[in-house]
């Protein structure tokens, strides 16, 4: 009697699990995609054998995230980091360029800037140097006369700057050329350096972050494009190549697309150029 009511019980335990079991798949979803993408005047082309990320957050998001961590240094804190004088770095903060080799300075340049600005001053000397420039106004006070005759030196230091201030203001064509001086200078370079080595930072932290934290299931697709993931559970997902670019023909691009999956059901999603991110072409 004893082993009857003991076969009776497991019966019904395995009974159980399997209807428990039966409902919890039940409950789960399917996701099936293909990933075309068209080239420039050409038909679409399956993505093969590409892997594609299936996450719990949008990748866009994620690299926001990494970014605001490491934030690009503000621009007035750049430039006060500058070797350059005082004066520069009045200049630089009260302008929008950084690049101060760029063929349009002189257009932003005043004869005040000149005169005040050292750097600004002796790019000037030298893109009028060799006597190019007729009737340019030359100093008449030396280095060795700064130490014996202070005064002299400041009167005809002054004086200089007021001749060749007027003389600026006359002929402002003058100014054309400045910039290609300035290149020793130039802050730009600088500037672009510590953007490139953030983005750097960025492309290595994102998709790190996005697989540790957020990755649910990654799979490759076969050779039409397509990949299908099961056992899903109902929520909000994103299908994402993270920063790696799909290509075909002279297209390159990359998906991070929103998907719903719902319980029970099967969720089908087409990936294009047309739901894609950075979608670019490429030059031969």
């Amino acid at each position: 009697m004893r082993n009857k009511t003991l076969f009776s019980f497991a019966v019904v335990l395995c009974a159980l699990l399997f209807v428990s079991g039966a409902r919890a798949q039940t409950e789960h979803g399917v996701l099936e995609f293909v990933a075309r993408i068209t080239p420039t005047a050409a038909r679409p082309e399956p993505v093969r054998q590409f892997t594609f990320y299936l996450l719990t957050k949008s990748y866009v998001e994620i690299v926001r995230e990494v970014e605001e961590k490491d934030p690009v240094p503000p621009r007035d804190e750049f430039i006060d980091g500058l070797k350059i004088s005082p004066e520069l770095r009045t200049w630089l903060k009260a302008h929008t360029i950084m690049d101060l080799t760029q063929p349009d300075l002189d257009k932003l340049l005043t004869p005040d800037d000149i005169i005040n600005v050292s750097e600004f001053l002796l790019a000037y000397q030298r893109s009028n140097s060799g006597g190019v420039t007729k009737d340019l106004p030359k100093p008449k006070y030396t280095d060795t006369m700064k130490v014996d005759h202070p005064d002299k030196y400041d009167k005809l230091k002054q004086d200089y700057l007021t001749a060749l201030k007027k003389f600026i203001r006359a002929h402002p064509e003058t100014l054309n050329g400045v910039e290609l001086e300035l290149d020793g200078v130039n802050p730009q370079r600088k500037w672009t350096a510590a953007q490139t080595e953030r983005r750097k930072r960025v492309q290595h932290v994102a998709p790190d972050m996005a697989q540790l934290k957020f990755l649910v299931v990654k799979t490759d697709t076969d050779l039409e494009g397509r990949a299908a993931l099961s056992g899903i559970l109902p929520g909000d997902y994103w299908i994402s190549t993270l920063n790696l670019d799909a290509d075909a023909g002279d297209m390159r691009v990359r998906w991070d697309v929103p998907v719903k999956i719902e319980p029970g059901k099967t969720t089908r999603i087409e990936l294009s150029n047309l739901n894609s991110i950075d979608a670019h072409g490429t030059t031969p």
